[in-house]
């Protein structure tokens, strides 16, 4: 498997940078980090760019629930997605719309500069 995961500690909110393939591993690897990283900082503003070369099937789409469960991922994150591979978008889409059935954040964004305002913007903004 291909990939790459780079999580930082922006000051105001966390990056998550991902490109290559994904499968239930990768994002078990990449949601353990969000949440060591968030945790640390106690910052829970976070802003994911990836450039995904192949998209994780759609039951590991069902799954991403219980990989926040496991994290302790709740109420308190604000995330917004990225998505720059057409390839990855629809994917995004479901995860987000499984995700917001389940009282669960979560946004994609076409743009970084859009996903960034609405991260860093009032709660009154959130949806």
């Amino acid at each position: 498997m291909n990939y790459e995961i780079d999580i930082t500690f922006e000051g105001d909110h966390v990056l998550v940078r991902t490109s290559g393939e994904k499968n239930y591993a990768v994002v078990e690897e990449i949601w353990s980090g969000v949440s060591r990283v968030c945790e640390q900082h106690q910052c829970f503003n976070v802003l994911g760019i990836a450039n995904t070369s192949q998209p994780i099937e759609v039951i590991e789409g069902y799954e991403l629930p219980a990989v926040f469960a496991a994290h302790n991922i709740d109420h308190r994150y604000r995330l917004a997605w990225v998505e720059l591979s057409p390839e990855g978008v629809d994917m995004i889409d479901l995860v987000v719309s499984i995700l917001d059935n389940r009282g669960l954040p979560g946004r994609r964004f076409d743009t970084v500069d859009e996903a960034k305002a609405w991260l860093l913007g009032s709660s009154e903004t959130s949806r």
